[in-house]
């Protein structure tokens, strides 16, 4: 089995929500001063690569913890929207011009190409693409188990469309991943393919960081 990292690396400084805490990383202990080796990291739960669970968004929701662990492992669909424009709404029509066969049960997972443009800029900031609240309903009523997104956040910057859009998914049972990472590679393997993306255990927490990967069976594997 080949693992196709899709994660954004975490580092000191590096680009975030900018309403949430800047990320700090720094190194505590060495081996010349200490004789050993270690670093503090500081930064929210919604930082990176990561999952919102419902309680990010819905009043009494479920925390990252009370969603079965199985739930993160499934079937994804790239819907690759890597021609989309800054600000561009993803909604319905698109969904459905872009996205064929049964989606019941999948995670759909949205390449809109900002994860390369990833940088503490404003357009980055303040004008991606996102899911607009009419292709998430789209996406609740075809069923789907999750959705992902190369951007820090589903619904984009704007209010009161961002929080829409969230309450519209994970108010219906869906969990979210956000700050992905498409690699070229992975729109060679096709538009369906095995995806992990499991979160560390903090129980009680509205959301958890992960690893996310997509994991392409080996076609020589006896």
């Amino acid at each position: 089995m080949r693992l196709i990292d899709l994660s954004q690396p975490i580092t000191d400084g590096g680009p975030n929500c900018p309403v949430h805490p800047p990320i700090s990383a720094k190194v505590v202990a060495t081996h010349a001063k200490d004789n050993w080796h270690m670093e503090m990291v500081s930064l929210a739960t919604h930082t990176g690569s990561h999952l919102d669970a419902p309680l990010h968004k819905i009043d009494g929701g479920k925390s990252i913890d009370q969603i079965p662990l199985g739930s993160f492992v499934g079937e994804a669909v790239l819907t690759d929207l890597r021609d989309s424009t800054a600000d561009l709404a993803i909604g319905a029509k698109l969904l459905a011009s872009r996205l064929a066969g049964d989606l019941t049960d999948r995670i759909i997972l949205l390449a809109t190409g900002w994860g390369e443009r990833r940088e503490a800029s404003e357009e980055w900031h303040y004008h991606s693409p996102f899911l607009a609240p009419e292709g998430a309903q789209w996406l609740v009523d075809h069923k789907a188990r999750a959705v992902g997104i190369d951007h820090y956040s589903i619904g984009g910057s704007r209010d009161p469309e961002n929080t829409r859009t969230h309450e519209i998914l994970l108010g219906n049972g869906l969990w979210v991943v956000e700050d992905l990472r498409f690699p070229e590679e992975i729109f060679s393997v096709g538009p369906r393919f095995a995806f992990w993306a499991l979160p560390i255990n903090l129980p009680g927490h509205s959301g958890a960081f992960c690893r996310p990967v997509a994991a392409i069976a080996d076609s020589t594997a006896i």
